[in-house]
């Protein structure tokens, strides 16, 4: 964690700053194993609209399946309209990308160069520009301008030896066993999402970690499961996923202020179906979390 917090990425933000920070979204090739593939217009939608409202995409950690997936460019040709509206937010300096145990090979600077910067466009028979240059970190750190409060986001298996250290064993076990074993509902035990023990482990030792460092506003991912605490506790932040049952969940900066939403489906009275925001913590002024 502390490697994570030393080389990351460092941007100035102030209270007119918008920022929406989704993370595991496991982007997969619209296969069983995809479990992106369930909620991939709930996230396209909400995607859409924070675009439209001129928010800044910080996308921290597994945003790309490719454990289960060898190559990127299945992904990509599977999902190819959200990788279009991210370019939108790049193009405009409104995408960050970090590195998560799932996509970890994005710390292989040629790997993203190779399969990130251009891609094949079959109409034209050329190489199409994608994310150019993009450089993806293990952190990124949010300077507010006035009040010079941090606000340090990683992935989170940074506290997760077995997908720090571990990670191509790990990936190894899921494309030769555990993608297989999805079809007859058995889950991914290497996956602290699907692993209470180890679930709780990553948050001791994340929340150990903040409150040695004069309890630092930290926002991960990871385990999947959304946190939102209240001023005065220890400032561990959780975006939660994408992959939720019929729900993607994450963290909204503005005015000053961070939120917990989720958006799903819900019917109307009519009958009709419809992508909705809800609400679920906050808003919470960040200054309130701030040490001295």
């Amino acid at each position: 964690m502390y490697r994570a917090y030393e080389t990351a990425r460092r941007i100035s933000f102030n209270d007119d700053s918008k920022f929406i920070i989704f993370s595991d979204c496991h982007r997969g090739d619209n296969s069983f194993a995809d479990d992106f593939a369930n909620n991939r217009n709930i996230y396209f939608h909400a995607l859409q609209d924070y675009y439209k409202n001129g928010f800044t995409y910080c996308e921290i950690g597994d945003g790309d399946e490719l454990w289960e997936n060898i190559f990127f460019k299945d992904v990509f040709e599977a999902h190819h309209n959200v990788y279009d509206l991210m370019k939108l937010f790049y193009n405009e300096g409104r995408l960050f990308r970090l590195v998560g145990n799932h996509d970890m090979v994005y710390k292989n600077k040629k790997y993203v160069e190779k399969n990130l910067f251009t891609y094949f466009d079959k109409i034209t028979g050329k190489d199409a520009p994608l994310f150019p240059g993009i450089e993806f970190t293990e952190g990124l750190i949010l300077k507010h301008e006035t009040t010079e409060q941090e606000i340090f986001m990683m992935h989170g298996h940074q506290a997760d030896w077995w997908n720090y250290v571990g990670w191509k064993f790990n990936r190894f076990m899921v494309r030769v066993l555990w993608r297989q074993l999805q079809i007859f509902g058995i889950g991914d035990p290497t996956s602290p999402a699907k692993n209470y023990k180890n679930l709780i482990k990553v948050e001791r030792r994340t929340k150990r970690w903040i409150v040695e460092n004069k309890n630092l506003f930290t926002i991960i991912g990871h385990t999947h499961r959304p946190r939102f605490p209240e001023p005065g506790d220890i400032a561990f932040f959780n975006d939660g996923s994408c992959v939720h049952p019929r729900s993607i969940t994450g963290l909204e900066i503005e005015n000053g202020e961070i939120s917990l939403i989720k958006w799903q489906i819900a019917t109307t009275e009519d009958g009709t179906l419809k992508v909705v925001r809800v609400l679920l913590e906050g808003p919470q002024k960040l200054i309130d979390y701030k040490t001295e």
